[in-house]
């Protein structure tokens, strides 16, 4: 918990396993530098917020942050499906969507940031979903007045089923709309329950196994990038604005996704909290 005096919320704390070779524990300690720099400059509601840099008694680096929750989106979805519960309610998946995207609204217009790996596993639940907040911000970048990343040492990390096409190819312009296609993944977990483009066989039992060769890894790479399928039997007449944004956020094509102004204005005006 913080120390007397400085804050009554709780601490969350990230460092670096000592399991970890020498060469990962250099590129490691490298990102939690930048996360911290970064982090440091942020505020706003819907972003894990910065507590303090230091060493731990055996000298690892320690990042600690603001207690946001003791669930990722990540774990929610993964129990939801286990119990067969199936898709998140739509009015919950509007409320995670205008969280994010007033944080990405935060990080794109006020701070110029790509946050650059949005997913599911980067949103912190508190709760019933009374808090929603965007964390890992050590792989972003730097986005010019023109919401392009415009240097040219700077690589696009993110996490590869999550990445736009654009993220894929090389030479490719990258904008705040690579982040607005993560976005649009992150509804789509929340539908689906699953990892976009990873399709594993149905789990049928104990029985079943799976398999090294059950994996299509050519349909896999073919599919990144683009617009998952969406199962709409499981889908209702209530979940018409989620499909409409993921559709919206998942266009190949950056230029037709909206941006996180956008996204916060529409939902905001359809009365979503």
């Amino acid at each position: 918990r913080s120390p007397k005096g400085l804050s009554h919320s709780p601490w969350a704390v990230k460092k670096i396993s000592k399991q970890c070779d020498k060469t990962s524990k250099n590129l490691y300690e490298q990102r939690l530098n930048v996360e911290a720099k970064i982090l440091k400059k942020l505020q706003h509601p819907n972003i894990v917020g910065y507590r303090a840099f230091t060493k731990s008694k055996d000298g690892s680096l320690c990042l600690a942050m603001e207690y946001g929750g003791d669930k990722s989106l990540n774990d929610l979805i993964e129990a939801r499906n286990e119990n067969g519960l199936g898709p998140f309610p739509a009015a919950i998946i509007l409320k995670v969507a205008l969280h994010m995207a007033r944080g990405l609204k935060y990080l794109h217009n006020e701070k110029k940031i790509l946050h650059g790996d949005i997913k599911s596993s980067n949103v912190v639940i508190n709760g019933d979903f009374e808090t929603i907040k965007i964390c890992d911000v050590g792989v972003s970048l730097h986005l010019d007045e023109n919401m392009t990343v415009n240097d040219p040492e700077a690589s696009y990390i993110g996490t590869e089923s999550w990445k736009p096409k654009e993220a894929l190819d090389d030479g490719k312009v990258i904008t705040d709309k690579a982040d607005i296609y993560a976005f649009g993944l992150t509804l789509w977990e929340m539908m689906a329950l699953s990892i976009p483009h990873l399709n594993l066989p149905e789990d049928g039992g104990e029985e079943d196994t799976f398999e090294e060769e059950d994996f299509d890894e050519d349909a896999y790479y073919e599919a990144l990038g683009t617009r998952p399928a969406l199962n709409m039997e499981e889908l209702d007449d209530s979940y018409h604005k989620v499909i409409e944004l993921f559709y919206l956020c998942t266009s190949e094509d950056p230029k037709e996704r909206p941006s996180s102004a956008q996204i916060v204005e529409a939902l905001e005006a359809e009365g979503v909290q």
